[in-house]
């Protein structure tokens, strides 16, 4: 990993680095310029919108309110009223547009039993047919986020549910197996945090080749299951080797390759992010930018 992609990743978990930006005359506007690129809006709306804009191309969506670390269990509670309203409202959206959420965002780390109670009453309430997706955090937390997933699986909503699993992580074999049995959907990623070496692989090649290696053991296993890289080498070589399976992009990160991806018949869902907390995704999306 560059010196300057891991400085980046740094800042964008820095309140000061937000603050400071925030203060500066025309500061706020001009980092909101950039980041508009990857967020529609603080709205549910504007993710709508792009949702409808999305699929007028054949791309899928997947929305999600985005934030994390909550620590205030009120704080939570009206996260997870918020997502109940967007599961409702899905009804009237394309059949083909999810919900995808951190879990420290519904106050994981104040009572994972809550927390599951929270994402169990959102995947009930979704209309047949989508999932509400669990998105990575960081190693201390993966432990939690996993039994949090499988916690819900078990009480018969495994078909609502998707996991995400990072390609880097020294434990993910092990964990993907775990969500194999238990029949959830899963979003092959490599990884976005800086882990120790004793937690993950380094980035670059050692990282490329558990994400191969991965996607080969989930489409051995017969696993619902989708490539979320922006890594056009990893995914076409894939694709070659194991046909059309379901790609997922982030906003405004090469959107090229999307009318190219559905006129080659490969199912394509974009995430669209809204909210207030714009700042450190952009940030975050700058930092992988660097060697992506």
């Amino acid at each position: 990993m560059s010196i300057d992609r891991a400085i980046l990743f740094r800042l964008a978990t820095n309140d000061v680095v937000e603050q400071v930006v925030r203060a500066v005359p025309r500061g706020e506007a001009l980092a909101w310029r950039a980041a508009s690129r990857y967020v529609p809006g603080t709205a549910a709306a504007d993710a709508v919108r792009v949702a409808g804009e999305l699929g007028a191309r054949g791309v899928a969506a997947a929305i999600d309110h985005f934030g994390e670390l909550v620590d205030d269990s009120v704080v939570a509670g009206r996260v997870a009223d918020d997502y109940l309203r967007l599961a409702d409202d899905l009804t009237g959206l394309p059949h083909d547009v999810w919900l995808a959420v951190d879990l420290s965002h519904l106050g994981l780390d104040i009572d994972p039993a809550t927390c599951a109670d929270h994402l169990a009453a959102i995947a009930r309430t979704l209309p047949e047919g989508r999932r509400i997706q669990v998105g990575a955090e960081d190693y201390d937390r993966a432990d939690a986020v996993l039994k949090c997933v499988l916690d819900v699986a078990d009480r018969g909503l495994a078909d609502r549910l998707g996991a995400t699993v990072q390609a880097n992580l020294h434990r993910t074999p092990g964990d993907m197996e775990r969500l194999i049995e238990a029949g959830v959907h899963i979003r092959l990623v490599k990884g976005a945090y800086l882990e120790s070496p004793d937690r993950a692989l380094h980035y670059g090649e050692p990282t490329d080749i558990a994400f191969v290696r991965a996607a080969h053991r989930l489409a051995a296993a017969g696993a619902s299951f989708a490539l979320a890289t922006q890594d056009g080498v990893l995914r076409e070589s894939l694709l070659t080797a194991l046909g059309p399976i379901p790609v997922e992009q982030l906003l405004g990160v090469r959107p090229e390759v999307l009318d190219d991806l559905v006129a080659r018949g490969v199912p394509v869902r974009v995430y669209i992010p809204f909210g207030d907390n714009w700042f450190r995704y952009w940030m975050r999306r700058l930092a992988e930018s660097r060697g992506a």
